[in-house]
């Protein structure tokens, strides 16, 4: 199963890519909008690929997770197999891009020029909580767009 859950930790290492990069030397580029409007195209490979190497061990992960707290001791013991490494990895490119596409929503949306959204896309990417506060500070002004028929 190691073998599996490498291969699909390289496909989604090299196919988050793209995107990336789009995002940042590109982000008001047409191809960018099209490509990261579409989950089916963004998320969705790597959502399967992440599927295919938890499913294995989705009981083991609830009963574990589920029948104690989680502290510490139980989270490390748990990454010390190289699968649940492999399959932590494969966990954080897939919510990294997902934030970090709303992240670019947002630097696109409030008009950020390149030499703001750049740095705070880099963040995102290599430590995605840190770029998603720096997303939040610098587009404090974004406001949402509310669904027909909700009051703001």
């Amino acid at each position: 199963m190691v073998e599996l859950i490498e291969l699909l930790f390289w496909f989604s290492s090299l196919y988050i890519l793209p995107f990336w990069v789009m995002m940042w030397f590109a982000p008001y580029h047409e191809r960018t909008a099209a490509l990261m409007k579409n989950e089916w195209i963004y998320l969705a490979p790597l959502a399967v690929a992440y599927t295919i190497a938890v499913l294995p061990n989705l009981v083991d992960i609830f009963i574990l997770l589920g029948s104690d707290m989680p502290t510490p001791a139980i989270v490390i013991d748990m990454f010390a197999e190289e699968e649940v490494i492999l399959v932590g990895w494969l966990h954080y490119l897939a919510f990294d891009l997902f934030v970090g596409r709303w992240t670019w929503q947002r630097l696109v949306a409030t008009e950020q020029p390149l030499y703001v959204s750049f740095p705070v896309l880099l963040f995102s990417m290599m430590v995605a909580p840190l770029g998603a506060l720096l997303g939040l500070v610098v587009t404090r002004n974004y406001s949402e767009p509310q669904p027909a028929g909700i009051e703001g």
